[in-house]
């Protein structure tokens, strides 16, 4: 009986390519787990930042409400809006 030399090293090379594709969905896996609690973090600072910014420009409204600095709060605004329209979050509001 004759060894088919093509059909050894087809299996051979099935075996090694589904060895390293192995090794590669086990990396995988490992890096979308730790990419996976990393974005957790992020999104807690995130919504941290988020709470601070919020809590920092309502208590800066009173503030200029309670001196009665209208020129300053229109400025303020005028910033607030630029920032939301180039960001295209006042295109969306408005449709």
């Amino acid at each position: 009986m004759e060894i088919n030399w093509i059909a050894v090293g087809w299996i051979i090379d099935m075996t090694l390519n589904g060895l390293v594709w192995l090794i590669i969905a086990a990396f995988s896996l490992l890096l979308i787990d730790m990419t996976d609690s990393w974005t957790r973090k992020a999104i807690k600072w995130m919504d941290i930042a988020d709470k601070q910014i919020r809590k920092f420009i309502d208590n800066l409204f009173e503030w200029i409400e309670k001196r009665n600095l209208k020129i300053i709060s229109s400025i303020i605004l005028l910033i607030i809006f630029g920032i939301l329209a180039q960001l295209g979050i006042i295109p969306k509001l408005i449709t």
